[in-house]
């Protein structure tokens, strides 16, 4: 096989995240190939051309498969780089994902529990956090606002009639993308790095139907935002504006951030309710997209935590503390106490700032490395919760992690590619999955949350770490 050279052939398995294996016609190698669904017959051209790994770009589909049930109900799809899945029945695509993580641990862990993805109790218009982008569809066009099209770092499609966000966020999406072309405003270009729009942040609430809206914009013109701002207010939503936000950002990476902020209108944050608790979420706080999937994932995270009466309960990576929070809430089988540990300072501060305002005063935030942290704390945990970043935990903190030797811990995963190179030091640390599921966060995507519970069953190493000098790296390549 030749680089750049056009090839057809059919998907025959899906690798996690959406890589399709495609057996080329007459080849003897396999290809992976981004954007496939097992059955399809597909043209694609060769990028990569290693001997142990090679990949294609997807040209066109020329056959679809039989997983295929559905037109995608989204008039965005094929262009949108958001969503993956929408061609199959929802049924369908939980199966999808269910396989790709089963496949992950067949050879690592032969036997482990996992039967089950859980769905999410809204399958459209779930998503409580969208960050549009300012630019164009193609080089030189007009002023667009929505999401990157699929494969690319610079087009931009308008996606106004986006099916995973809320009538209310579409709406705001609307009246700021024809607000700002008719005023003719630039947008920010990655390149020259001149203009002025860059970003829109929209966050909502499920529960207490809350909106925050967040312009980004550079600093590189002054601009009376006031009209811009009563012409959201104006508007007619379900839910109910409580904040309106102008941030300047004028660094060089295309993330959302902000180096000053301005408060237009109301709040700088906003409320959503969560299993009988209360949380306020500012514009950057860490807090799952789904609201309603969150309180599924909670529920089994719970669940598989069991019975914590007077235990003490490390919940690691803890973010904004929801987790915690949720296992230290009064009643039956409540932690006596539980400790989250996050490095992100603003996290620890929103997480200490949510427990008061629940009335909790069994649950205690650190900001701090994990790694550091643990060397610093004189209290010894009953039961671990281990909630990481999507990179996982880095083998040193794991190794630190894992000679408490407690009788349980549960794993939330993000990233399922991580829990699985991480399961052979949790095999050999003398911990068994025994239950384990998926919880569908995000429909429609190539994203999948997965639930661990790993119980001791009493074979353990000597006290040494075992995380070599070579650990750094290791962790480096494996993410």
């Amino acid at each position: 096989m030749k680089k750049k050279e056009t090839y057809e052939g059919e998907v025959l398995r899906l690798k996690f995240p959406n890589k399709g294996i495609v057996k080329a016609d007459g080849e003897a190698e396999t290809v992976q190939v981004k954007n496939t669904l097992p059955g399809q017959k597909i043209s694609f051209q060769l990028t990569k051309n290693r001997q142990n790994k090679k990949e294609g770009r997807l040209l066109e589909i020329l056959e679809r498969s039989d997983l295929e049930s559905q037109t995608p109900p989204c008039i965005h799809f094929q262009k949108c780089g958001g969503c993956s899945y929408q061609s199959l029945d929802y049924e369908g695509q939980k199966q999808l994902k269910l396989q790709q993580v089963q496949a992950l641990f067949e050879d690592i862990c032969p036997g482990f529990p996992l039967q089950e993805c859980m769905a999410s109790p809204a399958v459209w218009e779930y998503r409580n956090k969208m960050e549009f982008s300012f630019g164009d569809e193609e080089k030189g066009g007009q002023l667009a606002l929505g999401l990157h099209k699929r494969d690319s770092f610079y087009d931009i499609v308008p996606v106004k009639g986006c099916r995973i966000v809320t009538e209310d966020v579409r709406k705001i999406l609307s009246a700021t993308a024809d607000y700002f072309s008719e005023k003719g405003i630039p947008f920010f270009h990655k390149i020259s790095h001149e203009g002025y729009l860059r970003h829109l942040l929209v966050r909502n609430a499920a529960k207490t139907g809350e909106i925050l809206v967040c312009l980004v914009t550079t600093s590189q013109r002054e601009a009376d935002l006031s009209e811009y701002r009563d012409l959201l207010l104006k508007n007619d939503y379900n839910g109910k504006i409580s904040g309106i936000l102008h941030m300047v950002n004028d660094g060089l990476s295309d993330v959302v951030r902000a180096d000053r902020t301005e408060i237009l209108y109301g709040n700088d944050y906003f409320y959503e309710d969560i299993l009988g608790l209360k949380f306020k979420i500012s514009p950057f706080s860490f807090f799952q997209t789904n609201s309603l999937g969150a309180e599924v994932l909670y529920e089994v995270v719970r669940q598989y935590a069991g019975d914590l009466n007077g235990k003490v309960v490390f919940d690691l990576y803890s973010g904004t503390g929801t987790i915690a929070q949720i296992l230290a809430s009064k009643g039956d089988g409540t932690a006596s106490r539980v400790i989250g540990v996050e490095i992100v300072e603003e996290a620890v501060e929103a997480a200490k700032a949510n427990a008061k305002l629940n009335h909790l005063d069994n649950c205690g935030f650190i900001a701090g490395d994990v790694l550091k942290v643990l060397d610093e704390l004189r209290e010894k945990p009953d039961m671990i919760v281990l909630d990481p970043p999507r990179e996982g935990v880095h083998p040193k903190a794991l190794a630190k992690i894992l000679q408490y030797g407690v009788e349980q811990i549960v794993y939330i995963s993000c990233k399922p590619t991580s829990l699985a190179r991480e399961m052979p030091t949790f095999l050999e640390y003398g911990y068994a999955p025994v239950k384990a599921a998926c919880v569908d966060m995000f429909p429609w995507t190539r994203g999948i949350e997965t639930v661990v519970q790993l119980v001791n069953i009493g074979v353990k190493p000597d006290d040494t770490v075992r995380a070599d000098v070579d650990a750094d790296e290791m962790y480096k390549t494996n993410s």
